[in-house]
């Protein structure tokens, strides 16, 4: 498998080597759906436009798209520069004006003759009693009527791309590609009454009714399953290579996780201990661990996290905490410093901002073996980070960091090393297998005791001034609260909230006593403000979503988010953790804006109702779809092009299956289907994937 293979190179070519596109409409395609003849053949129709309707000019209703037999009657040109030009026709049943706004009258008169028959295409509309139809899209002779596409698929356009022109092109595009072989079971595929591929890249581009354009439609649905099922090829090649990692027994007594689970407050949960269990006998076995800790907020998947560096730590080994942020590692190595300190452990802290003696020194006792557990942002993963005995790999927020990360981590240790991915995300089970498909998975649910419930308010955004009036008694009696504003400064072009004009406006009325945080501050003065806060010199800390994972300050009890109706539910609920982990009451006040869609007011309903975090992204995965669960560009989730993971749930779940039976039989070196299934690697650029099995 040397490269890309012969047959796909028709679609990998650039689309300015179809006849018609020029430099100016090739960058404007780019624009819109990339530069290759593939991208454009992948850019689907999101509409369609139904002329099939033939009717009298009598049994019109407005707002009818229709295509109508018309004799022309009579021209009126445009009294000035501001009226259109208008031209009235009509049939046995009645008049119409088709009205054109800086209309050329000797095109038109050429077009539109009087005296002459025409068909009329277009939108038909009641303006003061008369009907008429506005720049029909098309002007027809009797006899070119059979030219007239009844049903027009409609794309996604942009600046200089008309749907003419890209219709055109795809149409070229669609004559010029080859044939593939189907890398499809012809049996499921049959039964599941779908096309070939060739087929349904055909008829996603003539659809032949809007239910066409239902991602459940037999041609939406086999196209999604195609893409599904590459990424998840290329996920099982992973989840096969990290397997066949060499791995190693990491065995100790216990003793040193006991005295640490000993000097807790508190026993762990049911949740916690079984998936410390599980854990220990991954790391206790000679096949290397690839496993993810689903927690629920306020699990305490930290804790687990930390037992099980400990039960690496005791038997002679050494563990490392990856984290997506400063502010999370920082956070990780607070909490955790203390804890080691309690059992006896090295805890350091190592990111991009430690240069210099300080790094050197650092580096040193890492290699030393003095350091038993780093904790650090990407900085621990650089090349010049070497460890002593690597044999435990944390990864939090496993969803922003790509697999190549993963990789390298896991590369640090001289023997195998155990991967432990973490979430504090709760994620459908949907989008689970999507993100980490290659992975033993362990959920946390359960709050652990004394996690008190919080209670979530909606209220208007007229009653701001009475907000502040309750932070000011809230304030009296020693408590410190959050405020959350969507955006870091005042935008033009939306009525968001910004964390820097809420920022002022709050001061007027609390003085110094209020904090500014968002991720554009420079990171020591990020950790400045967080340690006034934390310390109890700031009562009230106005924040973008900066502060959604990582952030513990026990104290605080009192969130407020702004624009609420503008986060999604997983982020909501994210937010509101960040209290109620004192042994105060805490509370969560989503302030809404006046104009809220329906599916705002569901979310809001929802949240209010539910502390659930697993509950909370299955309802937010029906409400918004996969592609924000998470946000877009730090999801992890690959960019689908026809897959919706809110509703090809049961496509992911048949791919999956498929995917692992095909990799453990090696049916991506065999035959003709082998070969067929590797070009659906290639053409979904699945590129991880394609490299492993190149690889070997």
């Amino acid at each position: 498998m040397a490269g890309r293979p012969e047959n796909l190179f028709g679609y990998f070519r650039d689309v300015d080597s179809l006849r018609g596109i020029g430099p100016r409409l090739a960058a404007a395609l780019e624009r819109l759906c990339g530069r290759r003849v593939r991208d454009l053949l992948f850019h689907a129709p999101s509409q369609v436009i139904d002329r099939s309707a033939v009717p009298k000019i009598a049994d019109v209703l407005t707002g009818m798209r229709a295509t109508i037999a018309v004799e022309v009657r009579e021209h009126v040109p445009a009294a000035n520069r501001r009226s259109p030009y208008k031209v009235i026709v009509g049939d046995d049943s009645g008049t119409m004006t088709l009205v054109f706004f800086h209309g050329r009258g000797d095109w038109l008169k050429k077009q539109l003759p009087v005296g002459e028959q025409r068909y009329v295409c277009g939108e038909v509309e009641d303006f003061q009693g008369q009907w008429q139809m506005a720049h029909p899209d098309y002007i027809l002779r009797p006899d070119a009527l059979e030219d007239l596409p009844r049903i027009e698929p409609v794309y996604p356009l942009t600046e200089g791309v008309s749907n003419k022109v890209i219709r055109k092109a795809v149409m070229q595009a669609l004559s010029t590609v080859p044939a593939l072989d189907d890398w499809q079971d012809t049996g499921a595929r049959d039964a599941a009454g779908w096309p070939s591929f060739n087929a349904a890249l055909a008829a996603l581009h003539a659809p032949e009714s809007g239910m066409d354009l239902s991602p459940l439609s037999p041609v939406r649905a086999r196209l999604a399953y195609d893409e599904i099922l590459a990424d998840q090829l290329a996920i099982a090649l992973v989840r096969n290579r990290e397997r066949a990692r060499k791995g190693r027994a990491v065995t100790s007594d216990g003793s040193l996780t006991a005295r640490a689970q000993a000097a807790l407050p508190y026993q762990l949960t049911g949740d916690q201990q079984a998936a410390l269990d599980a854990v220990v006998a991954d790391m206790r076995s000679d096949k290397a661990m690839l496993r993810l800790l689903q927690g629920d907020v306020g699990s305490g998947k930290t804790v687990v996290a930390f037992l099980a560096a400990l039960h690496s730590i005791e038997a002679g080994h050494q563990a490392a905490l990856l984290a997506p942020t400063e502010i999370l590692a920082q956070q990780h190595f607070m909490t955790l410093r203390a804890l080691g300190e309690s059992v006896g452990i090295s805890v350091a802290l190592l990111t991009g901002r430690i240069k210099g003696k300080a790094r050197a020194e650092l580096l040193a006792a890492l290699a030393a073996g003095d350091i038993d557990l780093l904790i650090g942002t990407h900085a621990i993963i650089q090349d010049a980070v070497v460890y002593h005995d690597l044999a435990l790999a944390i990864i939090d927020e496993q969803h922003r960091f790509g697999v190549a990360q993963r990789l390298a981590l896991a590369r640090k240790g001289a023997a195998g090393v155990d991967v432990l991915g973490m979430t504090a995300t709760p994620i459908p089970r949907t989008l689970t297998l999507a993100l980490f498909g290659d992975m033993d998975v362990s959920r946390i649910a359960e709050k652990p005791p004394g996690r008190k419930p919080i209670t979530t308010r909606v209220v208007a955004r007229e009653r701001l001034d009475a907000v502040v009036d309750s932070l000011r008694r809230a304030f009296a009696q020693g408590a410190q609260a959050y405020w959350v504003t969507p955006l870091i400064a005042e935008s033009a072009s939306t009525d968001m909230a910004a964390a820097e004009e809420r920022f002022a406006h709050l001061q007027q009325h609390f003085g110094d006593k209020v904090g500014l945080l968002h991720g554009q501050m420079l990171a020591r003065d990020k950790d400045a403000v967080m340690a006034r806060f934390a310390e109890g010199a700031l009562n009230l800390l106005v924040a973008t979503t900066v502060i959604e994972v990582g952030v513990d300050v026990p104290a605080a009890s009192i969130m407020i988010i702004e624009g609420a109706e503008r986060f999604g539910l997983a982020q909501l609920h994210q937010l509101r953790g960040r209290v109620g982990r004192g042994d105060q009451d805490s509370s969560c006040l989503l302030i809404r804006g006046d104009h809220l869609s329906d599916v705002a007011k569901e979310r809001l309903k929802v949240i209010r109702d539910s502390e659930d975090g697993f509950f909370l992204a299955e309802e937010d995965l029906r409400l918004r779809g996969a592609g924000e669960i998470l946000g877009k560009r730090q999801s992890g989730l690959p960019s689908m092009l026809f897959a919706d993971y809110a509703v090809h749930g049961e496509l992911l779940a048949r791919a999956r299956k498929e995917a692992r039976y095909l990799v453990e039989m090696d049916a991506l070196n065999t035959g003709a289907r082998g070969a067929a299934l590797r070009t659906l690697l290639y053409l979904f650029e699945r590129d991880t994937g394609i490299r492993l099995m190149q690889s070997g």
